[in-house]
């Protein structure tokens, strides 16, 4: 089933999520319903606040895109992230253009580091460890942030986000259009 996405304004994406057990409600079905919804926007990350729930559970996917055709391909990688921590940040730190379902029309530069350290549970609470670079790394990083209340424009400098602050205030207030459905601010 695809999800309404929340919007910047609701204070479901500044609130620290809480973590889960195997035993959380139909978690599976939740999963499913997540990464469908992600596809759904186009993107290729979506926490569970952007979805109004405030739990520890990512999804990550992505699908080649073809510029000929201008169409996505097949899934070629899927990852579920639960309860995911970031145990060290290491490599070199590389800005790369960021976008955001919650936050539509806004794209900006953000400074991250491109190796991570990463322990998370997958979607059959198998506990991993491990360490993750590039494209992965990148999608991961900004959507743990959501976990933790942070929206990549608050990564931007001061300067930045004067530069963009009537493009967020649109966004808060709902004057976006996009081709998925938002759920309206709780302010």
């Amino acid at each position: 089933m695809i999800l309404p996405i929340v919007g910047l304004g609701n204070p479901v994406l500044r609130r620290k999520a809480d973590p889960i057990d195997r035993d959380y409600p139909n978690l599976k079905e939740l999963i499913a319903d997540m990464f469908e919804t992600m596809y759904a926007a186009d993107g290729v990350g979506l926490a569970a606040p952007q979805i109004d729930k405030s739990i520890r559970v990512v999804v990550i996917g992505f699908r080649p895109y073809d510029e000929k055709t201008d169409t996505y391909g097949d899934v070629s990688e899927e990852h579920t992230l639960i309860n995911p921590e970031i145990l060290e940040r290491k490599g070199e730190m590389r800005y790369f253009n960021e976008g955001c379902l919650s936050v539509p029309d806004i794209h900006e530069d953000v400074l991250r580091p491109d190796t991570i350290v990463i322990r998370y549970f997958d979607a059959d609470f198998n506990e991993h460890t491990e360490q993750i670079d590039g494209m992965f790394a990148r999608v991961a990083q900004h959507e743990i942030d959501h976990l933790d209340g942070i929206v990549f424009t608050d990564r931007l400098s001061p300067l930045r986000k004067t530069m963009i602050k009537r493009k967020l205030n649109n966004v808060i207030s709902g004057k976006v259009h996009t081709a998925y459905r938002m759920k309206a601010s709780k302010r």
